[in-house]
């Protein structure tokens, strides 16, 4: 499977790729940068794709909602969680960035 991955980050394939590998994730809390500092906006979660839409769902509300044709998603290096940015649905379609931590399991 690795020689069919995508490696061009603004191809719609690729970011289809990148939305299904991080979808089914459980959030253990989003972060977003305000004034250079990272602010806790929620708490608890889960990633999901709904109507080519990716939705970050976490403290009982959506807190992030775009389409995966406009989203760029890239994983930490620690595989802890993903920063996705892009035109923000949910919040009038500002452009936002925010940081999706994962629950670790073992």
């Amino acid at each position: 499977m690795f020689w069919k991955k995508k490696k061009d980050p603004n191809s719609l394939a690729f970011r289809r790729e990148m939305a299904q590998k991080i979808v089914g994730h459980h959030v253990k809390y989003v972060t977003e940068r305000r004034d250079n500092v990272d602010e806790v906006i929620g708490r608890e979660g889960a990633l999901a794709i709904r109507n080519d839409e990716l939705i970050v769902f976490a403290s009982q509300d959506i807190l992030f909602r775009t389409d995966i044709a406009t989203m760029n998603a890239a994983e930490l290096l620690s595989k802890d969680g993903v920063i996705i940015s892009g035109p923000d649905k949910e919040h009038g379609g500002t452009e936002r960035t925010i940081i999706v931590y994962y629950v670790y399991y073992r």
